[in-house]
């Protein structure tokens, strides 16, 4: 049995977070950011982080409004603050290998984070400032677009976090969202951070059996890097697979961790 390290981690806007971190093989960590709804201790989740272990450390932290964490979530918008206090937490414990990984929800938050901290000046006046960088971002399942109501399950999850009673369902499943999570000053989209990333490493895995986000996202995002002139962005569509981590198979989480690694190592910030 690997020990766990739990810790209570505060955003900048002073928000309490709950995480943890797995001791793997060590060298690098794996920060993985759950979906919406989700939590660091989902039986999914625990499955991607234990084979993460087997190719470096492994923190998970729970977004706001999910979890054992506290606030309430705003779908993405003040997310990238839990993710920049999860990787500030793995710079203290001297990590200098870091690699998010995130899924549905986490992956826009991925996307966004990095983005952001990379190219601060190019947020929004909905955007918070973010000041930590991972080395490398790894997006499953992540949609490109802000508000998007292309797909049944998708209108759904706009019903539930956009009315009164909808937000109650998600209270009783222990998921609290904000209500105006959206507001009128649009923060930076998945897509236009993705064109922010610079010289960042972005792997975008994509199954084109998501019912959630048609494979016209993934290829936003990937097209989006290129021309903004990141040379080391790839696109994953992997045939028959579903949505996030429930569709994840141990040799996809391999392939993954292994081209994270190596993207890590050849990269000057490592």
């Amino acid at each position: 049995m690997r020990p766990v390290r739990q810790t209570t981690l505060v955003a900048s806007d002073g928000v309490e977070l709950a995480a943890r971190r797995l001791d793997g093989v060590g060298g690098a960590v794996f920060v993985v950011v759950h979906g919406f709804n989700g939590s660091g201790l989902d039986e999914q989740v625990q499955a991607i982080v234990h084979r993460l272990a087997g190719f470096g450390d492994v923190i998970t932290v729970d977004l706001r409004g999910h979890g054992a964490s506290g606030g309430e979530s705003t779908v993405g918008r003040l997310e990238v603050l839990d993710l920049d206090a999860a990787i500030a937490w793995a710079r203290e414990l001297g990590y200098t290998k870091v690699v998010t990984v995130g899924f549905s929800l986490g992956a826009a938050v991925a996307i966004r984070q990095a983005g952001l901290a990379a190219s601060p000046h190019l947020g929004s006046a909905g955007d918070p400032e973010v000041t930590k960088p991972p080395d490398v971002v790894i997006a499953v399942s992540g949609p490109a677009f802000w508000y998007y109501r292309g797909t049944r399950v998708m209108r759904l999850v706009h019903w539930l976090i956009e009315t009164p009673t909808g937000r109650r369902v998600l209270h009783a499943k222990g998921t609290r969202v904000a209500a105006g999570s959206w507001p009128a000053t649009v923060p930076i989209e998945p897509v236009a951070a993705a064109g922010m990333l610079g010289p960042t490493p972005l792997l975008v895995i994509h199954g084109t059996a998501d019912r959630y986000f048609p494979l016209e996202h993934p290829r936003a995002l990937h097209r989006a890097a290129l021309k903004g002139g990141n040379t080391d962005t790839e696109l994953w569509v992997l045939d028959g697979i579903g949505h996030a981590e429930a569709a994840m198979d141990l040799g996809t989480i391999d392939d993954l961790a292994k081209w994270g690694l190596a993207r890590c190592a050849d990269s000057p910030s490592c």
